[in-house]
């Protein structure tokens, strides 16, 4: 059983599987989230080794904040507190993984439309890197521009076991995975080539 967390929003619904981070889809409706989530399950199970999505539970619902729930999961889930184990950590580095496999196979370019603005390959992997500095705060690194990546990554991995910010250690592993995935999928459906 995947215990997962309803994010509600005035349009948006987020469900997001809190022992599974990166898994995690949004839906106009509890209903249509939860469908999303389970449409997405293979696609997880490609990313995550030994992943099977299995019933999922709902263990929580709770009222996001209008400004940020039509961009992102934004609010802790129920558990959230305690310290990531490897399974979060690991999961978290097979998402960076299928990030860094999208961008490699991926044509410059990409097709253009409604997810990322019209932002190409570059403009994402961009994204993703500035935005993966700028969680490293929430959990207490100051990670410094045009710090390599492998270190920028290494850094944070070594932030989340030893949290020293706003975010819940759990939420931030949550967070930062689905934001990775979910741009390495979007990286993976507009690719040219």
């Amino acid at each position: 059983m995947t215990d997962v967390l309803l994010e509600t929003g005035p349009r948006w619904v987020w469900a997001s599987a809190l022992d599974h981070p990166g898994w995690c889809r949004r839906g106009k409706g509890e209903e249509a989230a939860l469908e999303e989530l389970l449409a997405y399950a293979d696609r997880y199970a490609k990313v995550v080794p030994g992943f099977r999505a299995g019933r999922v539970k709902v263990v929580a619902t709770i009222a996001g904040p209008a400004a940020m729930n039509d961009w992102a999961p934004t609010v802790p889930g129920p558990g959230e507190e305690a310290l990531p184990g490897k399974k979060q950590l690991d999961a978290l580095q097979h998402c960076w993984a299928a990030f860094d496999r999208a961008v490699a196979a991926s044509s410059a370019q990409l097709r253009k439309g409604p997810r990322g603005g019209g932002r190409d390959r570059d403009g994402i992997a961009d994204h993703v890197r500035e935005a993966e500095r700028a969680y490293g705060r929430k959990v207490g690194v100051r990670v410094l521009p045009r710090t390599p990546w492998d270190e920028q990554r290494a850094e944070l991995l070594a932030g989340l076991r030893k949290p020293a910010g706003p975010w819940l250690p759990r939420y931030a592993v949550r967070r930062i995975a689905w934001h990775v995935l979910d741009h390495a999928w979007e990286i993976e459906d507009k690719s040219l080539s």
